[in-house]
């Protein structure tokens, strides 16, 4: 498992108290997977851009597509523009492949056939192992899971990540969320003004 599979499965808690948005779970499983190449030393981060260094080496089909789609020529890609092109639909991404696997298990709530499909991880090794790192308090889980609202917020004095590469991600993660949100409360309020138009508000 990786770290990103660990965190779209501690993401579907039924204790959590909200569901994660799917535009900031993707961005922070990009990120995720990009803290799993710098960790198998497939990347490197050089300043605000990432450098290839080699295969992955990680088995994992996910990852290893996120490693093919590294652009190897210089100036090579702002971390932030990783995070917004390889996080497109990367949530769906990986309830796809965690179902195939047979990690996850849903259903759908009501009586209608087409009402809502709800998933939730089997109790499996993965499942346990995602759930102990959690426990655990492991720095890069938590300040992912931080981002897109699991758990309570990350005090100052709480470890993180004590590599300056992953912290740099962790950060463009927790930049790139916020950016997110922001894009979020432009259009809400932009909606509200168009109907309180059409209403002659």
């Amino acid at each position: 498992m990786t770290t990103a599979k660990d965190l779209f499965i501690i993401s579907l808690d039924p204790g959590a108290e909200q569901s994660v948005g799917q535009g900031d779970l993707s961005l922070a499983l990009a990120g995720a997977e990009l803290i799993d190449l710098i960790g198998a030393g497939t990347v490197v981060v050089d300043g605000d851009r990432i450098v290839p260094q080699g295969p992955a080496t990680l088995d994992d089909r996910l990852v290893a597509e996120a490693a093919a789609g590294l652009i190897g020529q210089a100036p090579h890609e702002l971390i932030e523009d990783w995070l917004w092109r390889r996080g497109r639909g990367l949530a769906a991404a990986y309830q796809a492949a965690l179902e195939e696997d047979g990690e996850l298990t849903g259903r759908r709530s009501g009586a209608s056939p087409f009402g809502p499909r709800h998933v939730r991880p089997v109790d499996s090794p993965a499942r346990r192992r995602a759930v102990s790192r959690w426990e655990e308090k492991e720095p890069v889980l938590g300040a992912l899971a931080s981002i897109v609202g699991i758990g309570e917020e990350r005090s100052d004095d709480e470890p993180g990540p004590a590599d300056e590469a992953v912290t740099a991600v962790v950060a463009a993660v927790h930049d790139a969320v916020m950016e997110l949100e922001a894009v979020r409360q432009r259009r809400s309020i932009e909606s509200a003004a168009f109907a309180n138009l059409w209403r002659g508000v």
